[in-house]
């Protein structure tokens, strides 16, 4: 699938609001965009169509290599993301195909990174409630938070801050996942997949 060189992506961080939530892996999108937000020196604003905080930018060199962004963090917890999402895919006409959902993923390792399109939601509440929005047909850098130890239940784990060891190589991989947006926009999936898929 092509996607529009002159429309916007919209990058949606699935995390949940609020301080308590902030440094849970399950917010580990929210961080990536976050980074994203610094980088392009902005600040998020809520949006007055929908439940969501937004930042408008472009990403890539000056010039016709940039593309045209908008960050998006729902604010409605995560298993309600799709509706903020798709009431912002429909103000700005984001086609799906430009539409990266950036979440936690317990099937990978701590720190590992995969871009995808399409493809199912692998239990993920925030995904499943995309994907019954507006279809399964949006990219997703997946990033790997590994499995709860013991017989921890998932529930837990995910909204657990990252362990201390993490923490520690917590900084990089962030990076590592807003450099693979920004690849993934400006190059395009496969080349991003070559280089960030790990």
């Amino acid at each position: 699938m092509t996607t529009d060189a002159t429309a916007p992506w919209l990058i949606a961080g699935l995390g949940n609001p609020g301080p308590g939530y902030a440094a849970n892996r399950h917010n580990v999108g929210f961080m990536v965009v976050d980074l994203l937000a610094e980088r392009m020196g902005g600040v998020f604003k809520r949006h007055g169509k929908a439940q969501a905080q937004v930042l408008e930018g472009r990403i890539g060199p000056m010039g016709p290599g940039s593309r045209r962004v908008v960050l998006v963090k729902p604010m409605s917890y995560m298993n309600l993301s799709g509706g903020p999402v798709t009431a912002l895919r429909d103000f700005y006409k984001v086609p799906t195909a430009n539409i990266v959902a950036v979440h936690d993923e317990l099937d990978i390792d701590f720190g590992a990174l995969r871009l995808k399109l399409g493809g199912g939601d692998n239990g993920h509440n925030g995904l499943k409630s995309m994907t019954k929005a507006m279809g399964a047909d949006y990219h997703r850098l997946r990033f790997g938070i590994g499995r709860p130890p013991g017989r921890m239940p998932v529930a837990d784990f995910v909204l657990r801050d990252f362990s201390g060891a993490e923490r520690k190589e917590l900084d990089y991989f962030v990076d590592r996942g807003a450099d693979a947006v920004e690849a993934l926009v400006t190059e395009g999936l496969e080349r991003a997949q070559s280089t960030y898929n790990t």
